[in-house]
């Protein structure tokens, strides 16, 4: 079994580090997020997350977490991204009723202004609207974690590894996380 979390906040670089991660160690990649709910759900996804999560809260946040709890539960070999990952096997779990175990846990750390700037470019916004979306996001997330599931985003579950993925580029961040890995299954 190698179960793997990668979280951190909005534009960290967790969707890319689990891409490459995935393939590099050949694991299935479970990364069900708001846009696809959105999709599934057949919502437009920026009227939904501005109108329905907020106000029909925690109803989607427990339709998230839970996809992303099933599948790493009935996946031996994956990696896992998303914001609360690192939590999928404590408070999340507990939260829904669940048990999984995941074996290696990474919180890639990025300053935020570090973070709106690849929101910027990503999203082709400008800097100050990323910056303000980027720490508004931020601030909500934080706030709707720490209700639902009593969970301080400041404050990662003991054994989570701490990336800094501010000086990393994509393939460093990769580097880091698998070589931790391997180092972790030959121990």
């Amino acid at each position: 079994m190698m179960r793997v979390a990668v979280s951190g906040l909005t534009g960290c670089g967790a969707t890319t580090a689990t891409k490459l991660v995935a393939k590099r160690l050949r694991l299935k990649r479970i990364n069900y997020t708001f846009r696809d709910l959105a999709k599934d759900r057949g919502i437009p996804f920026a009227k939904m997350q501005f109108d329905k999560i907020e106000r029909e809260f925690p109803k989607w946040d427990l339709l998230l977490d839970g996809k992303q709890v099933a599948g790493v539960a009935k996946t031996p070999r994956c990696i896992v991204g998303s914001r609360l990952a690192v939590w999928l096997d404590g408070a999340v779990a507990k939260k829904l009723g669940k048990r999984v175990k995941i074996n290696s846990k990474f919180w890639l750390g990025v300053p935020l202004r570090v973070r709106a700037g690849r929101v910027a470019r990503r999203e082709g916004k400008p800097f100050a609207q990323a910056l303000r979306e980027t720490r508004l996001r931020d601030k909500n997330n934080a706030a709707r974690y720490k209700k639902l599931y009593g969970i301080d985003v400041r404050k990662r579950p003991r054994g989570t590894i701490v990336i800094d993925a501010e000086r990393l580029d994509a393939k460093g961040v990769t580097d880091a996380i698998v070589s931790e890995i391997k180092c972790r299954h030959r121990n």
